[in-house]
Formats: structure tokens, C-alpha cells, sequence
């Protein structure tokens, strides 16, 4: 069978662990070669070498403008394009509406929207004509959710961004899709429940009621949507939003 991604350029942000990590593997098992960034070089090179022969590593902060010049220089040198951008890098924390700070919100929206705007803008010299582009969001972005305010909003902006961002791009065939995850077993997600390990099932397990599938998702099940996005297989899907929530947001 042939592979989707064969021959593939592949930039992978936020690919050190969970999603993006997922996502980083089936691309290169896809037959991509793949470049993953990351914020921490010890992290970074364990991806790599989990990922493989078809994996570089760049550490870099994608809210970091300095950083994004220094990834896209390294891209066009060794491989000159860009077939499929994922945008993943990203997080949030929690606090309820009366606690916010500043720093809470910078930090979010300058991971969340600021990041993801510039990561973008500064591939497009090297994004082919008919890339796919794929923007992580979150499926709380249409949902309330208590004491995440803030985050919730900075994942609805990147759900504009695809619609608005398609309209930019069409007079190249750009694609521009986003991704929107409900709960999926990752370090950040169990991380919000504090470092206890039960605290952490407990977290997981609740979560698990609240989905129609009754149990949440993992992330190699995201990594199957974004191989869709950015395959021929979605070559007339543009602008949309893929939920992959076991129905979360849906019902």
C-alpha cells in the first residue's frame, strides 16, 4: 500500500510529546521527512529518536520571532519547501474568571494565537502551492469551561484563523484546516490535575463520563486526522474544523 505522505516536507510544532509526537510518528511512518521543534533540547532529542531516521530536531519557542527565523532557515536549507505545516505548539492553564493575571493571559495568548499567527506568516516563502497547513484548537472553544476562560478563547481565535487564512491563501490552493481535540491522554492534559498520580486518573476518569464514547481519546487518534488533513485524501477540505472529541461537543 502506498504511503500517504511519501516524499513529504513535514514541520511538526509542539512535537516533543502527546499529540504532536503522535502526529510527528505517523507522519514519517507516512514517508514524510519530518522537522519537530520543541522547547527543551533533552525532550527534543528523545522525540527524535523515537520518531526516527526521517525526524530533526530544532528547539525552538514558536511565541519566540528569533525562533521561528532560525527554524525556517534550517528548513530551506536542508530541505528547501514545505508540503505540510501542523501547527501544534501550544498550552494553557487554569484559573477561574476573578483570578486571572496577566501573566496567564500573555502567556496563553502569546503561545496560542501569537505563535500560531507567526508560525504561519513566516512559512509562507517555503509552503508549495496546495500545502496543507492543520491548526490545533480545541473543542472547548465552542464549549463553556470552568476556570478556562482564557485558554478556551485564544483556541477560538485559531478557529478563525482557518476560515479567514483559507480566503488569504486560495489563489495558491494553500489548505488551511484545524484540528480540535477534546480530552486526549497527554502529559498536559493529566498535568492540570496536579502531580499526584491518582489525582490524575481521577481527572482521566471523570473526563471519561462526560464523552459519549465513554473514555478519552488517545493521541495517536489524532495523529490518524491529522494524516487526512494533510494527505491527498482531504485535497477538497478547506476551512473546516475536525472534531476528534468521541462526541464531546457534539451531542
Amino acid at each position: 500500500m502506498a504511503r500517504k505522505l511519501e516524499g513529504k516536507i513535514a514541520v511538526v510544532t509542539g512535537g516533543t510529546a502527546g499529540i504532536g509526537l503522535a502526529t510527528a510518528k505517523r507522519f514519517a511512518t507516512e514517508g514524510a521527512q519530518v522537522f519537530v521543534t520543541g522547547r527543551r533540547q533533552a525532550e527534543l532529542d528523545a522525540a527524535v529518536a523515537a520518531i526516527g531516521s526521517r525526524a530533526t530536531g530544532i528547539k525552538a519557542d514558536s511565541a519566540d520571532l528569533g525562533d521561528l527565523n532560525r527554524l525556517y532557515e534550517r528548513v530551506k536549507t536542508e530541505a528547501g519547501r514545505i508540503d505540510v505545516l501542523f501547527v501544534n505548539a501550544g498550552g494553557g492553564s487554569m484559573l477561574p474568571l476573578g483570578s486571572i493575571t496577566e501573566d496567564q493571559y500573555d502567556e496563553t495568548f502569546g503561545r496560542n494565537v501569537k505563535g500560531v499567527i507567526f508560525t504561519v506568516q513566516k512559512a509562507l516563502p517555503l509552503l508549495v502551492d496546495g500545502a496543507s497547513v492543520i491548526l490545533t484548537a480545541s473543542n472547548v472553544s465552542i464549549k463553556g469551561t470552568p476556570a478556562f476562560s482564557v485558554y478556551s478563547a485564544s483556541k477560538a481565535a485559531v478557529r478563525n484563523f482557518a476560515r479567514s487564512w483559507t480566503l488569504d491563501l486560495k489563489s495558491r490552493g494553500i489548505r488551511v484546516n484545524v484540528i480540535s481535540p477534546g480530552p486526549i491522554k497527554t502529559p498536559g492534559l493529566v498535568d492540570l490535575a496536579g502531580p499526584d498520580a491518582a489525582q490524575q486518573q481521577g481527572l482521566l476518569d471523570y473526563m471519561a463520563t462526560t464523552i459519549p464514547l465513554g473514555r478519552v481519546g488517545d493521541p495517536e487518534e489524532v495523529a490518524g486526522a491529522a494524516v487526512f488533513l494533510a494527505s491527498s485524501d482531504s485535497s477538497f477540505v478547506a476551512g473546516t474544523e475536525l472534531f476528534v472529541d468521541g462526541g464531546q461537543a457534539q451531542i
